[in-house]
């Protein structure tokens, strides 16, 4: 039998069992050290699939592999069910991605969240982005009952407690987590007061990054990043795609701490439905541009323009 060649009859099952095994310690290069060496570090994001088809995903993740350093999978995001982030995070692990598995308040108590936590810890899974999670009534469950049994901040210093061998109620754990821990923050708040003293809090309860909300104004974005300087963290900008006016204005009425200014949205309407996405690309590669000397990286949000990642990376010149 030559090298590397699969063998035939009884050895074939245990040949692909020691492949599998081989490539599971073939990790992928961490996010963690992509910022410990002070790279500009670029991570997108997917959103699970509403059913089991994982196929769009999986395709379109192949085709970055190597050219972006995290991956975030979102957790149920405004309340709509879809399949789970830790799957999901599995499955990109897999391809060669290092996952950033999201986890909110909304739907697991202590308990469940450390059970959860451990097991993505045995996958491979390295980075968690704690999160407060959207209120059932905004999603498609809108009867279900929320959880909140801890905040975010609570569960950052939950998974320190874990990466230190210890549950959340100080019990030893027989081999401990080894997470980076990320935390949100919305950097065009206003005021922005309160959410400068909760950043500080989110770092003191063990935040090692952030990742923003949407980021569409530059100087205020330059303003935040030269007022959380002094602490010791990363922070890399949020970047959302807008797809047309109609979505710009959606997440100016709805969103918190985002605001889409009035010339964009004038672009993107005098653009057309068939111009439109073209547009939001080139804003979204303006951004990336604009912020890149103030920040330690980009988290590039493209929801339904997922196609278009590796054109904005392309064009935006990270990756």
């Amino acid at each position: 039998m030559r090298a590397g060649e699969a063998p035939h009859s009884s050895y074939r099952c245990e040949w692909e069992w020691r492949s599998k095994i081989e490539n599971m310690s073939r990790e992928p290069r961490r996010l963690k050290d992509v910022l410990d060496q002070g790279q500009f570090a670029v991570t997108i994001e997917y959103n699970p699939p509403k059913g089991t088809n994982i196929s769009g995903v999986l395709e379109n993740a192949k085709r970055l592999v190597g050219r972006v350093h995290g991956v975030n999978v979102t957790d149920n995001t405004a309340a709509i069910v879809r399949a789970g982030s830790l799957p999901v995070c599995r499955l990109l692990y897999e391809l060669g991605h290092d996952p950033v598995m999201q986890m909110t308040c909304r739907d697991r108590n202590r308990i469940a969240m450390q059970s959860d936590l451990m097991g993505a810890s045995m996958l491979g899974i390295h980075n968690i982005l704690c999160l407060t999670g959207d209120y059932p009534t905004v999603g498609d469950h809108k009867e279900a009952k929320p959880v909140y049994d801890l905040d975010s901040v609570e569960v950052m210093q939950l998974v320190q407690g874990l990466n230190n061998g210890r549950d959340f109620m100080g019990n030893k754990l027989d081999g401990a987590t080894q997470f980076t821990i990320g935390a949100a923050v919305t950097p065009e708040a206003d005021p922005l007061g309160p959410m400068l003293a909760k950043f500080e809090v989110k770092v003191k309860a063990g935040a090692q990054f952030f990742q923003t909300q949407a980021i569409y104004h530059p100087e205020q974005f330059a303003s935040f990043m030269k007022a959380v300087r002094p602490f010791k963290v990363k922070v890399l900008a949020g970047i959302l795609v807008l797809r047309n006016a109609k979505m710009a204005e959606f997440m100016n009425a709805n969103i918190p701490g985002v605001s889409v200014p009035q010339e964009m949205i004038d672009e993107l309407r005098a653009a057309g439905p068939e111009r439109a996405e073209d547009v939001g690309v080139n804003m979204a590669v303006r951004t990336i541009k604009a912020v890149r000397p103030h920040c330690d990286g980009v988290h590039i949000m493209a929801i339904k323009a997922t196609h278009r990642l590796a054109d904005i990376i392309t064009k935006a010149e990270v990756g």
